[in-house]
Formats: C-alpha cells, sequence, structure tokens
C-alpha cells in the first residue's frame, strides 16, 4: 500500500513522531502499537498482511516504508466504521520515487514498489541527507 505522510517534511519527522506516540502510550499504561487510521479497509486484507508494506510519500517522493503486520476494522468514538493498517514501528528506506499527490492510499503492486535502500537500485549510492539536498534544488 501507498500512503501520503501529510505533516512530515522528512523520514526522521515521522520517526520522531511515532516514537513519541509509542513514548505516551506507554505512560498512559496502553499497548504502544503504531497504526495508521483510514477510512476505508483494504479488500485485499490477506495479501498485504502476507509480507506487505505501507509506503510513505514524503515530500513528493516515496521514502520508506513500514511492514503491515494486521488490519483492524474499527468503529470510532462518534460510530463511524474506520480501519487501523497496524504497522511495525520499523522503518526501512527505500529508493526515491516521484509519487504526485493523491487522497487515501493506493494498492502498490510489488513490480511498482521501490527497492528498500542499499538493495542495488539507482539510488543505492546517495545517501538519504544528500539526496534531500540535491530535491530541494530541483535536482531529483
Amino acid at each position: 500500500m501507498i500512503k501520503l505522510c501529510v505533516g512530515a517534511d522528512s523520514v526522521e519527522d515521522l520517526t520522531d513522531w511515532v516514537a513519541a506516540r509509542l513514548d505516551a502510550a506507554r505512560r498512559n499504561g496502553e499497548p504502544p502499537e503504531q497504526y495508521h487510521q483510514t477510512r476505508m479497509i483494504p479488500k485485499r486484507i490477506e495479501e498485504i498482511i502476507d509480507g506487505g508494506s505501507l509506503y510513505w510519500v514524503i515530500k513528493g517522493k516515496v521514502q520508506v516504508r513500514q511492514p503491515i503486520i494486521a488490519i483492524r476494522p474499527v468503529v470510532d468514538g462518534e460510530g463511524i466504521k474506520r480501519c487501523h493498517l497496524v504497522l511495525e514501528p520499523r522503518f526501512v528506506l527505500t529508493d526515491w520515487q516521484p509519487r504526485r499527490a493523491f487522497q487515501g492510499w493506493r494498492y502498490l503492486t510489488p513490480a511498482d514498489a521501490p527497492e528498500d535502500f542499499g538493495d542495488g537500485g539507482e539510488g543505492a549510492m546517495v545517501p538519504p541527507d544528500l539526496k534531500r539536498e540535491l530535491a530541494d534544488l530541483g535536482l531529483l
């Protein structure tokens, strides 16, 4: 699956936000579980939780993914059906892949997914900080 990471300017922003949420849950005696709430429940649940990930688009580029460990239908405090994508709080950097803005989430086929950073893809030799600087200059 692929989703825009609204409000984050970098992978570090995302990881810091997740760490803060998990710490707050621990302090409040709640289970430290990371999830992303969505309105729609995916139809291909078995396919997704069998090794699937949520790929985050940050500043117009897929930059990182998180393994999906469960998909749970829930009802929010207002009685509206929602879905929790339960994510492993582990972040796997990917080769950058440009993406236009879209709403909600989308399915992402393995053939269309970017390779993990350092797995021999075309961006494997460029460190993330340098990539960010090059992107800010409009060179990526």
